[in-house]
């Protein structure tokens, strides 16, 4: 009986003690993030003009390598972004953006104008709309 009773209250003296991850709310997305379709305007891309594109996020921070490198905040509210450029050509300008995750994909769909959140990931009905399809490098 006491072998079960320590046994018992050793158990629950672990369970009680395991740490557990605060949740805060944000996602984690950290990681390098490659672009696999990308379409503005209802448009798609051809793959040549994203296929050395990369997107690292690493908490609330960004760095996009694309033609030049921006880095910046980005701050999430349920399935929304706002992202804040704060170095290279987007340095000062605010994006909108809404996400999702699926099929092992980050799929974000950015309003360029930056005035309001996209509605949907469709981007044929606004030509500011861009949505991109990120897989996560290995």
């Amino acid at each position: 009986m006491k072998l079960l009773t320590f046994f018992l209250f050793f158990c629950l003296f672990l369970a009680c003690n395991t740490p557990k991850k605060a949740s805060t709310g944000t996602p984690n997305f950290n990681g390098t993030w490659i672009p696999v379709k990308q379409e503005m305007g209802g448009t798609a891309l051809p793959n040549s003009i994203f296929e050395k594109e990369k997107l690292i996020l690493a908490d609330s921070t960004y760095t996009l390598i694309a033609e030049s490198t921006d880095k910046g905040i980005v701050k999430y509210n349920g399935n929304k972004m706002d992202i804040y450029g704060r170095e290279g050509v987007n340095a000062g300008k605010h994006f909108t953006a809404i996400y999702k995750f699926e099929n092992d994909q980050l799929i974000v769909c950015y309003n360029l104008s930056g005035d309001s959140y996209p509605e949907s990931f469709d981007t044929k009905a606004n030509k500011m709309l861009f949505l991109s399809a990120f897989k996560k490098s290995p």
